[in-house]
């Protein structure tokens, strides 16, 4: 079997340097993650809402966007990303640019990346706190609403 892997890793990289085995550990990690979640749900009797609502979905989309960028881009954070990653520059309003150092690197800066832990965290809360999950999405969501209008507000003042 390892035979096997290493075989498809080597056909599937080519000439390029791709982690595939630091990729799996990952999703081992995220995997376990979600089944410890599963198990301590099932364990305690809690159980995920019936439905989600209009109003869950959007918090838990702005809150995802906000806190994978906080996580990914910002520069309070960087303390957090520098073992992992390079400071490049900044790439944009109150966001820098890092180049990953390795594997660990790229997953935490890459605001992609980081939405999927954000949004699963987001819906592990919503089984376990859903109070403090809504209320902790709806102050990420003034953040990131905020965010927008700082950024019109940056637009309309250079437009004159």
């Amino acid at each position: 079997m390892t035979e096997f892997l290493e075989k498809t890793g080597q056909e599937y990289e080519g000439d390029h340097d791709r982690p595939l085995r630091t990729y799996v550990r990952i999703i081992g990690v995220y995997g376990t993650v979600v089944a410890a979640a599963t198990l301590a749900a099932k364990l305690t009797g809690r159980r995920p809402p019936e439905r989600i609502g209009l109003i869950d979905v959007s918090l838990m989309a702005a809150c995802t966007h906000k806190l994978s960028r906080l996580l990914a881009k910002d520069p309070v954070t960087s303390p957090i990303r520098a073992p992992f990653t390079r400071f490049q520059g900044v790439s944009g309003p109150s966001e820098l640019k890092e180049e990953p150092r390795n594997t660990v690197g790229e997953l935490v800066s890459c605001p992609f990346c980081i939405a999927q832990w954000a949004a699963t965290g987001y819906a592990i809360g919503l089984v376990f706190a859903p109070r403090a999950t809504r209320l902790a999405g709806a102050a990420m969501t003034a953040v990131a609403a905020s965010d927008w209008l700082h950024l019109a507000y940056a637009k309309l003042m250079k437009s004159d």
